[in-house]
């Protein structure tokens, strides 16, 4: 019996995914996935996103919009956290390890492309 690779769970997850802003978490994960060396999965029930560590994970219960928190791995570290030059204020820090970035539409995610992209190469180094 053949096991089901990672992608293949996200794109069943997807499929059924009932959302205001799905075509939002659509280019969000284009965003992701374009990136280098990023892989996709489901981890605390969402589409997450890793490197080395897992680092992204959508929060599809947000309030308004699409948040995607940007994380250090599944577990807490040690240090004085991470500083990531955010030219666009993209980032709203949730502790020193882990930030959010919320979009508001699909027009938003279209916006902040850019500015997006170049944030989660920075991000994925501290990974």
């Amino acid at each position: 019996m053949a096991t089901k690779r990672p992608a293949d769970t996200v794109e069943s997850f997807l499929t059924t995914l009932e959302h205001l802003h799905k075509p939002a978490v659509l280019a969000i994960r284009e965003i992701l996935l374009g990136t280098p060396g990023v892989t996709e999965g489901i981890k605390w029930n969402a589409p997450s996103f890793r490197t080395t560590e897992w680092f992204a994970t959508f929060h599809l219960r947000a309030k308004a919009g699409v948040q995607m928190i940007l994380h250090l791995g599944a577990k807490v570290r040690a240090g004085n956290g991470i500083t990531i030059d955010d030219p666009v204020g993209l980032l709203t820090w949730l502790g020193k390890d882990r930030a959010s970035v919320t979009f508001a539409d699909t027009a938003d995610v279209k916006v902040k492309r850019d500015a997006f992209a170049a944030l989660i190469r920075r991000w994925i180094e501290h990974v």
